[in-house]
Order: structure tokens, then sequence, then C-alpha cells
């Protein structure tokens, strides 16, 4: 839509509308994503620098994209060597969109479910993912603290969660989430963390009073990260 006074929109910058896989076998693929209202395509530096801090070659992992939305993350992932990555998206156009990726790029080892992220978190056994993919919408910030509980009950011991937010998460507030950082970058509006487990969590989907627990759980963690002094993360 033009602006007033203007005789026409300002031109749509090269490579609106698609991603580039950046590294691994589909490296330099580009693959067209609809333009869906508040999608955030993770930017090529960002994923370039996660990629970095987990060494390039993901082979034997089992990860889940929670938000999957264009794909970017988990199929970069995929890219690399991982053994099966199950790509969770709301939105039914995205989630057609991802089956194509899929099926353009005979990824085998790359499932698609239309569906609820966190319930899908909620959903992986203990233990069994070496890689979480965390990108909630950002005008959802309720999602985050449940999402991370859940995804550091589903992290196999060495594994990692990835969390893009749009301010830092302070070591007070991803304690009480059962989760630490191990690296941490700052581009533009995005706030990366790739993080890892710090011992037991409580489990969010046991009995009714471990429930009322995990609830309190999470409520420590999301008022942690709005009311406690923010922690001094050192970039890469």
């Amino acid at each position: 839509m033009s602006r007033p006074g203007t005789a026409r929109s300002a031109p749509v910058p090269r490579g609106a509308g698609e991603v580039r896989i950046i590294g691994g076998q589909w490296k330099r693929t580009r693959l067209k994503v609809p333009d869906r209202p508040g999608l955030r395509p993770t930017p090529d530096r960002v994923r370039e620098t996660l990629f970095n801090w987990l060494g390039q070659d993901l082979t034997g992992w089992h990860c889940l994209d929670a938000f999957a939305g264009t794909g970017a993350l988990g199929l970069e992932a995929a890219s690399r060597g991982a053994a099966a990555v199950l790509l969770v998206e709301q939105d039914a156009a995205l989630a057609a969109a991802l089956q194509q990726h899929q099926q353009r790029l005979q990824a085998t080892q790359v499932r698609v479910q239309r569906g609820d992220g966190l319930a899908a978190l909620r959903q992986a056994p203990p233990g069994s993912l070496h890689l979480v993919l965390l990108d909630p919408p950002f005008d959802a910030p309720a999602l985050f603290a449940p999402a991370l509980q859940a995804a550091a009950q589903a992290l196999a011991a060495d594994g990692y969660v990835y969390l893009e937010a749009p301010a830092a998460w302070d070591e007070a507030a991803l304690a009480a989430c059962g989760l630490r950082v191990h690296r941490y970058l700052k581009a533009g509006a995005v706030h990366a963390h790739l993080l890892q487990r710090i011992g037991l969590v409580v489990n969010t989907t046991a009995s009714s009073s471990s429930n009322a627990g995990a609830g309190a759980s999470s409520a420590l963690c999301s008022l942690s990260q709005q009311t406690m002094p923010r922690a001094s993360l050192t970039p890469p």
C-alpha cells in the first residue's frame, strides 16, 4: 500500500519472501515462504553464528523446531546432518510451505506437524532431544517460560536449547526454567541465547500436585525475566 503523498510504495528488498539455507548439504538453497503477519525469519548472521557455536556437524542429532515459521532453523539443522527434525507450526499456510520444502529437498529426516509447539515439546520423551529450537512470536510473551521449561524436560543431558527473544533473559530467570546460558548474541532486535540444562526440572506433565508446582515454577521463570537485573552475558 502506498503512503499518503507518494506515487508508489517502497521497493521490496531482494530476497523478501524467501529464506536461504547457509550451510550443509543444501547450502545456498533458497526457499520461498508465504507472506504472513508477524513472520520474522532468523537473520543469516544469527543462524551462521548459532551453527558455529554448535560445531557445524549435527550428525545423529534429534531436533525439534517448536515454532518453525519459515523452517529456516530446523532445515538448517537437517542440512548439517541431523538424524531427525520435527518442524511444528500452527499457521496452516506456513505448515503447507514447510511440507513443500520437505518434499522439494527430499528431506526424509524432516517431519512437518501442524499444531501447537508447546504441546509438542511437552509430548517429547524426557531426555530425547539434542537440540530444541525456540523462536516464539515476540508478541506472545506468555509462551516463553512454559516453552523453556518444557524444552529443558525434553533435552538430553548434553543437549542445547536455542532461544530467540525480544530481550535478554538473565541467569536467574533461566535458572528458574532449569537452564543456563552457554552463548549469547544480540543482533538488531534479536537476542539469541544458546542454553544448556542445569540439573533436574519440575515435571510439567505429572500429577495434579506436580502441576501446581510446575505452575509456580513457570510463574517464577516468567516473573524473573521481567523483574530481576539483567545478567552480563558474554558474546562469543
